[in-house]
């Protein structure tokens, strides 16, 4: 049985906020009680208050405060003693680094979150910090290291009846079904994480449920109606709270769903708009994505040939270096689809594999 979902993220004086509070007001209460932690020397407190402003700033797709944020979090639980706390402040810098493309610094900062977790006793910011763990190798495309840990966390947070984690989890899981091929297994635990997250009023993690649910109708059903509705629904949830990161992917999403569909035009006017979200939040795997479906889309739109290989190329080389086996996949499958491996920058893409 699962209770109402909450944030632990929001510490201290700040734990009234709910899950659903909307991160300009998140923002603005933290910036709040930061400076008068910081007046009062209060450190422990200012690192608490500190890591809901990192989060806020973070999802709110503001890179440089965000990273200024988590570090002078993490700071001020060093000078107060708070291991528990220095180790949240790791786990939003480690969210952070994954969210801007830098998986290495991630899997360490979150590496040491968890440890520290571990050391001051709080189970909560050790399953957050080893739930980044997997979604990093996730988003990688390391299914097979990663799906063992996804399981793992998923069965702690059913035992603790911890609503938000077991969301998290189960579309951690449906995501990997969904990039498999296993379609029907997928909507099946991207149903239940809707379920669970609406009754348990979590609108960040109904709303990327809604996303996943709209993904598996279009490319297992061909219902572009409904998984537009869905994506609409899904969208209001991330309107509600300021969510910048989950709307510009819903927005990929929307593209791609018209796209299956064959409405181009449509598709390339959603991918340009994602494109420009995800460029402005500083989020180097959206803006990858949203490169590549504005590239398929302006394909069949009649782009000169040339240009679609070298771009398709050029995406290859960027998700190489970031590490998005993936994603780097999917534009493999793209220079197929438009015959493109046997040209010049077919075979340079094909040469960074």
């Amino acid at each position: 049985m699962y209770g109402k979902a909450f944030a632990p993220e929001y510490q201290g004086a700040l734990t009234a906020l709910s899950v659903n509070s909307s991160l300009t007001d998140v923002l603005a209460a933290g910036q709040e009680e930061l400076a008068a932690a910081e007046r009062a020397g209060r450190h422990a407190e200012a690192a608490r208050s500190g890591l809901a402003v990192a989060e806020a700033q973070r999802r709110l797709g503001r890179v440089p405060d965000a990273d200024r944020a988590w570090k002078a979090s993490y700071r001020a639980a060093r000078t107060a003693g708070d291991t528990a706390a220095m180790a949240w402040a790791l786990w939003s810098g480690g969210t952070l680094a994954r969210q801007r493309g830098a998986l290495r610094l991630a899997r360490r900062l979150l590496g040491l979150a968890a440890e520290l977790g571990e050391l001051g006793g709080d189970v909560v910011v050790r399953g957050y910090s080893l739930a980044g763990l997997a979604e990093t190798g996730r988003i990688q495309g390391d299914y097979e290291a990663v799906g063992r840990l996804h399981e793992q966390l998923l069965a702690e947070a059913r035992r603790r009846g911890e609503a938000r984690h077991t969301v998290w989890a189960l579309e951690g899981i449906a995501q990997m079904h969904r990039n498999t091929g296993a379609y029907d297994r997928a909507y099946e635990l991207f149903e239940e994480a809707a379920g669970i997250a609406a009754r348990a009023e979590d609108r960040r993690g109904h709303a990327w449920a809604l996303r996943g649910l709209a993904d598996v109708v279009s490319v297992r059903d061909g219902d572009t109606a409904r998984a537009l509705e869905l994506l609409t629904e899904a969208e209001a949830g991330c309107r509600a709270m300021n969510l910048s990161g989950a709307l510009a992917y819903n927005h990929k999403m929307r593209g791609n769903v018209l796209y299956r569909a064959g409405r181009y035009p449509e598709a390339r006017d959603l991918y340009e708009r994602a494109l420009a979200e995800f460029r402005a939040m500083g989020e180097p795997r959206g803006e990858a994505l949203a490169r590549l479906g504005l590239a398929k889309s302006l394909a069949r739109l009649g782009r000169d040939r040339a240009e679609t290989a070298a771009e398709l190329a050029d995406l290859a080389g960027v998700l190489e270096r970031i590490g998005l086996m993936h994603a780097r996949r999917m534009v493999a499958r793209a220079q197929e689809e438009f015959g493109l491996t046997g040209t010049p920058a077919g075979a340079a893409a094909e040469a960074v594999r």
